[in-house]
């Protein structure tokens, strides 16, 4: 069952500015710019004035239909990231062998040494844009940062996976690299 016209508009928050070119969204504001491209989605992305994005999809079928809140919702984190932006903590956890983090590179490299008394040094890069930095007050604790939720996410992700345990138990051998808290950079009044 196909629907003739499915459609939603967002409204561009005041200070930010949005503009759209053959379906990429670029959004900048007050920490810096970002752009999406939705090439991949048959969807139709426009202005339809200043400050109001429409994203329509004509004779689309179920699956079709849900990018077009999928999209929505991609816009949305590019707005939350150019004003907020966002922030994931993480600690390391170990029973033993304390995990060692260094920061190189300006906090675009990081180095776990000493992952269950291993010798090998794990080098993750971020992706570009997120910077990894060890917590000024917490012991044992690094934060994540970034505009972008899909790059900050996956650096997070890439530091979590280079500390999985291999050969082992892994309901004992519990250490490694976790992510306790996913926040923003600029922290809400409330």
């Amino acid at each position: 069952m196909k629907e003739i016209n499915s459609f939603q508009l967002i409204t561009v928050p005041e200070g930010l500015d949005a503009s759209v070119k053959s379906r990429a969204v670029t959004v900048k504001g007050p920490r810096g710019s970002l752009t999406k491209c939705f090439k991949h989605l048959a969807v139709d992305i426009y202005m339809t004035d200043a400050n109001t994005i429409k994203i329509e999809k004509w004779f689309g079928k179920k699956k079709q239909i849900a990018a077009v809140r999928t999209v929505c919702s991609h816009i949305n984190n590019l707005f939350k990231g150019v004003t907020k932006g966002y922030l994931y903590k993480m600690r390391a956890v170990y029973a033993h062998f304390p995990i060692n983090c260094a920061i190189s590179e300006g906090g675009t490299l990081i180095e776990v040494r000493n992952f269950l008394g291993e010798k090998y040094i794990r080098k993750v890069r971020m992706h570009p844009g997120v910077v990894v930095e060890n917590s000024k007050g917490q012991k044992d604790e690094l934060i994540v940062s970034g505009n972008s939720v899909e790059a900050v996410s996956q650096s997070a992700a890439l530091i979590q996976q280079s500390t999985t345990v291999k050969n082992k138990d892994i309901r004992k051998f519990l250490d490694g690299l976790y992510v306790s808290e996913k926040t923003t950079v600029v922290k809400d009044d409330d």
